[in-house]
């Protein structure tokens, strides 16, 4: 594998370059700073590996669902890069790469994630643990108000991650058998095992996975 990651639909800025066994990875969290960070990012784990973006096999993107701007400033910097390398963009969720952290540090058979979509909702992703020990959707991706989830009524292991549940609180007190989290934002290195299957696009084909699809829009 010879694919550059990055994801910016959290309060994460973050980057992995992964070269066969080699892996390169730049991670920050800061609010509002993406557009300052990202590309140096970018440029620092391609000099750190001694390569060029158009001698890779492609870009993967975590492509949310989150942040409106940072969707939009990971999707731009991606398909600029993907154009002028003459490379595909593999669009993985965001949501999934955190399940896919915790999934590879825990013992969990089950994970909710839940990131911050304002409004009193959630952008809630729930995975259980695939037999390659990478997370498999139980449900869509799908926004969704404070309360309960229903699917995690019987769900064995389950395990709270992203910054949703610390947002809103009252959410994880009506679903009692999540633990608090300790996994808040995807991070680049978690995409590229997810990449292997999801098939790569043309960067014209790219299409954010917004969920909401008015910024504005009220809440149901």
């Amino acid at each position: 594998m010879r694919r550059l990651a990055i994801d910016t639909s959290t309060l994460a800025c973050t980057v992995a370059l992964q070269i066969d066994d080699v892996l390169i990875e730049r991670h920050e969290e800061q609010a509002r700073e993406h557009t300052r960070l990202l590309m140096p990012m970018i440029r620092d784990v391609l000099s750190e590996a001694g390569t060029e973006l158009a001698s890779l096999d492609a870009i993967v993107l975590g492509n949310g669902p989150g942040s409106f701007i940072g969707l939009r400033i990971a999707a731009s910097v991606a398909q600029g890069l993907a154009f002028g390398a003459g490379l595909k963009i593999v669009p993985v969720s965001s949501l999934a790469a955190v399940a896919a952290q915790v999934l590879s540090e825990s013992e969990a058979g089950a994970v909710a994630v839940a990131q911050d979509a304002h409004m009193n909702e959630i952008y809630l992703g729930l995975y259980v643990r695939g037999s390659d020990g990478l997370p498999q959707a139980l449900c869509d991706e799908r926004l969704h108000a404070v309360g309960n989830i229903a699917e995690l009524d019987g769900l064995d292991s389950c395990i709270a991650a992203g910054d949703g549940w610390l947002r809103y609180p009252e959410h994880l007190a009506a679903n009692v058998a999540l633990a608090r989290p300790d996994i808040l934002y995807p991070r680049a290195s978690f995409l590229l095992p997810l990449s292997n299957k999801v098939p790569a696009i043309e960067p014209s084909a790219l299409v954010p996975a917004y969920l909401r699809q008015k910024v504005a829009q009220k809440p149901q």
